[in-house]
């Protein structure tokens, strides 16, 4: 057999029932993640991020979430990148995946960019070199070699040496609105706990779905 096949996880690290469950999911949601945080899992922010092409077929890649607010979750990128090309779709599905605790949080949504105001505010946190990253490469485009990408880098780092470096107009911030988010956690004999919060008629709604 397929040494893989014989790879399996046992989950016994918790459970999840509906009246532990708060009303909001961005509450929920806020209360695992510091969960996460706190057992210092793995990258806690990081998310894969699904999308869609014109051409039918789904995409996916891993960004981080840097901000949950006004009913959704942000992150930041190339608006020129393959994944920025297809957000245009104003559509996207986020998953985070906490293996330390066994949980996974699957949302869907609807996808806008945030103002320039918080894109700005973003970029210039950023350290400096990521800042000159943004610059420096365009995300997704055929490179003929690496040392091209450093040569760029070297010639942005002497450009911006003395000054403040301005966030390119190209790159920045999206809002996942969510539409729908459910929660997992991992239980045993695969009979896992599911929630799934629907927004609808105004509010959300909370149903329980089958492992």
């Amino acid at each position: 057999m397929n040494k893989l096949a014989n790879i399996r996880e046992h989950y016994h690290k918790g459970t999840l029932s509906r009246s532990e469950l708060h009303n909001n999911p961005f509450e929920q949601f806020n209360s695992w993640m510091d969960d996460a945080i706190k057992a210092q899992c793995n990258m806690p922010t990081a998310v894969t991020l699904a999308t869609v092409g014109k051409d039918g077929m789904p995409n996916c890649r891993i960004v981080l979430l840097k901000e949950v607010c006004d009913g959704g979750f942000v992150f930041f990128t190339n608006y020129n990148s393959e994944k920025g090309l297809e957000l245009k779709n104003n559509m996207a599905a986020l998953n985070f995946f906490w293996p330390e605790l066994e949980r996974q949080v699957r949302i869907r949504g609807i996808v806008e960019k945030v103002s320039s105001k918080k894109s700005d505010e973003y970029f210039q946190s950023r350290p400096r070199e990521s800042q000159l990253g943004a610059w420096a490469s365009n995300q997704s485009e055929v490179v003929e070699n690496y040392d091209e990408l450093l040569r760029n880098y070297s010639r942005l780092e002497l450009k911006y040496k003395d000054d403040i470096i301005p966030r390119p107009v190209h790159w920045g911030g999206y809002i996942v609105k969510a539409l729908s988010i459910e929660f997992w956690q991992g239980r045993d004999n695969r009979m896992h706990d599911r929630f799934q919060y629907n927004f609808e008629n105004e509010h959300w709604n909370i149903r329980q779905l089958a492992p």
